[in-house]
């Protein structure tokens, strides 16, 4: 899962992206509504954590706005406008979920698996590709009911090509999935990373599911099927 936290406050947005990042959710910071306009603009998200009280606009008329226009991103809001009016009006501007400051990580990071698990042409939370199971709440892997080990990368990766299986997922999309904006990508990240991903695979039997094309991406498919 990625998610764009549109929060002025440096600190607070550094922390709950550290807390994010250490659940398995790779995060992304705009601290103002341009910002999160430009990031939108250039890369794909899974939620939106959104402020509303931001420097350059109010974050609920901004969300109201995109809801007009057919922005169907998931939103939790997280803010310290705690009212019953401020609650009721951004629910009614187009927020998912709203969530009043100070909130502990863990809740902040729940809700936003939760949004993702909503029935609706989103997300479906659980994706089965042959025998390959993965359920994108829990962030955990099966075969046949038995558990494949992975790590948080590794998982994030999984959900891609699963969520592509039977098409060419192009290493730019993997990468937009994996790593933020400021995480530094060398040339052999995305290889690396599947490479470790095939071999949990073949651990299991499923080896052969996962093709290298070369100059475009990797494919998975079950061709048993």
């Amino acid at each position: 899962m990625r998610v764009l936290i549109v929060e002025d406050n440096e600190r607070l947005a550094g922390l709950v992206g550290e807390a994010l990042t250490r659940a398995g959710i790779v995060c992304d910071l705009a601290p103002t509504l341009e910002a999160a306009d430009a990031a939108l603009a250039c890369a794909d998200f899974d939620s939106l954590l959104l402020d509303l009280g931001l420097p350059d606009g109010d974050g609920r008329a901004w969300l109201e706005r995109r809801r007009a226009g057919g922005f169907a991103l998931p939103v939790l809001v997280l803010t310290a406008r705690g009212a019953l009016d401020d609650r009721i009006g951004g629910l009614d501007a187009g927020a998912d979920d709203y969530l009043v400051k100070p909130a502990e990580p863990a809740e902040i990071a729940a809700r936003l698996r939760a949004l993702l698990r909503r029935p609706g042409p989103r997300a479906n939370p659980v994706i089965e590709v042959g025998p390959l199971r993965f359920d994108t709440g829990a962030r955990q892997a099966s075969v046949s009911g038995d558990r494949v080990d992975l790590t948080r990368r590794e998982a994030d990766l999984l959900e891609v090509l699963m969520r592509g299986a039977g098409s060419v997922v192009r290493r730019s999309q993997i990468e937009n999935a994996l790593y933020n904006f400021d995480e530094p990508v060398s040339p052999n990240a995305v290889d690396a990373a599947v490479s470790r991903l095939r071999r949990r695979l073949e651990d299991k039997g499923l080896g052969a599911m996962l093709h290298t094309i070369r100059g475009l991406g990797y494919l998975l498919e079950d061709r048993k099927s």
